[in-house]
């Protein structure tokens, strides 16, 4: 006689998830110039927003509220053409951009303010359990585990976080928990030595989440499961947000647990850590696996043709689809769609976003009549430690590289952030230039 199989914890459709848009993303600029975070791309044919869609989907969760503010069109165009759901699954990525009403005539004025502003249309929706998700990160979970272990222990609120080396503890917001995984105590960014002692993880918390290192702490990733009365009592204030207001005001109050996560994440909220990330994909074994069949990462269908290659060294590369490559040598770079790059071109160490459509030759001919190069890489041109964003058109014997130039600076056309030289979106930079 076989064993009854014991219940779920919870159905898909007790759960709402609400991924944050974020701010105007000036960590993020010039990449942000024109776009919002979460439509930035990302590993040459996605966007950062297709991380935490596509965890939710793989979580079997398809209630999504996307909440956006600035400068979100592009961000809104990708959400309408990739992620469409038949009638019969009940599902949805739902687009809540801010605006005016009667109840409120200000922009989200942070994290819990944007959530509060929609609470009225989260409510049309029957749900028990609201997660909240950040739109700018760089992770692979498994989010019933999370809503599991948040009944399981009977927490009102949970909130995901992850060991980090005591040196990089005052970038983070700082959980300290107890046996039960109980949150006792939080502080944002902590920078006095005698604090952050006091927040390491303890030996028997150590031992039993079997984390080796004794000088870590838990930092908070931003991710949160409210249950819904909780979340709406917590709003019912005036505090604007999650990580300085509400949590630390419920720890005392509260049932608050934390989710201990100890796979590979990253807050790709910089040009160096965006930059870092994206690189780290053409390693022969990436932090982020991108390959994995079993949660796949989901993006705009583009029904591009294969990459065409004539000629060439390549060393640690990733070839988006559609591209034109011709004897050029590539180095430790990722090449987004549809790039083209000419003959005796070097790229080393840098990041190439690729175009949104291909260039006809009546477009090429009026361009160069007006002394503007075509879309791609131009002839024996050379780039080094760079982004260079989507659209861009770069010419003939062009030299880039931060090498000389100060670590941050505005040029013409062309920004410097963290020692990485990044070209714009629709970036022209003539031939024979040296940046």
């Amino acid at each position: 006689m076989e064993t009854p199989s014991r219940p779920p914890a919870f159905q898909a459709r007790d759960v709402i998830s609400v991924i944050l848009g974020g701010g105007a993303g000036t960590r993020l600029f010039p990449l942000t110039k024109d776009r919002s975070k979460p439509a930035v791309p990302l590993a040459g044919k996605y966007r950062i927003v297709d991380i935490p869609i596509s965890n939710c989907l793989n979580s079997g969760l398809k209630r999504i509220f996307l909440l956006t503010q600035f400068n979100s069109s592009s961000l809104h165009r990708h959400i309408q053409q990739s992620y469409h759901f038949d009638e019969f699954s009940h599902g949805f990525v739902e687009i809540m951009a801010a605006q005016q009403t009667p109840g409120s005539m200000s922009w989200y004025q942070g994290t819990a303010d944007a959530v509060r502003q929609n609470l009225s249309h989260f409510g049309n929706v029957p749900h028990k359990y609201v997660l909240i998700l950040s739109g700018d990160q760089l992770y692979r979970m498994n989010f019933r585990k999370v809503i599991e272990q948040h009944i399981a222990t009977g927490a009102e609120v949970t909130v995901a976080t992850i060991p980090v080396n005591r040196c990089d503890a005052s970038a983070f917001g700082i959980m300290q928990i107890d046996a039960e995984e109980r949150i006792t105590r939080f502080v944002e960014k902590p920078t006095d030595p005698a604090v952050l002692d006091s927040l390491q993880i303890e030996g028997s918390v150590r031992s039993k989440l079997n984390i080796q290192s004794d000088d870590v702490c838990l930092a908070s990733m931003g991710i949160y499961v409210f249950n819904r009365d909780v979340l709406d009592k917590a709003l019912a204030g005036k505090h604007v947000d999650f990580g300085k207001h509400i949590i630390p005001n419920l720890i005392n109050t509260g049932r608050l647990f934390s989710y201990v996560y100890q796979g590979y994440w990253e807050d790709i909220g910089t040009i160096k850590a965006f930059y870092d990330a994206n690189l780290d994909l053409v390693s022969e074994i990436p932090k982020f696996n991108f390959f994995d069949t079993q949660a796949p990462i989901y993006t705009h269908a583009r029904y591009l043709p294969a990459s065409k290659i004539v000629r060439g060294q390549f060393n640690k590369a990733a070839i988006s689809d559609g591209c034109i490559i011709v004897d050029a040598q590539i180095e430790r770079a990722l090449i987004g769609i549809r790039s083209r790059i000419d003959a005796g071109a070097v790229i080393k160490d840098s990041i190439l976003m690729g175009h949104d459509d291909y260039q006809t030759q009546a477009e090429i001919e009026a361009g160069l009549a007006q002394g503007i190069p075509p879309q791609g890489i131009g002839k024996n041109t050379y780039i080094e430690r760079a982004i260079i964003d989507k659209n861009a058109h770069i010419g003939d014997n062009v030299h880039i590289s931060p090498e000389g130039k100060p670590d941050d600076f505005d040029g013409d056309n062309y920004y410097i952030r963290d020692g990485i030289v990044v070209v714009p979106k629709g970036g022209v930079i003539r031939s024979g230039t040296v940046l």
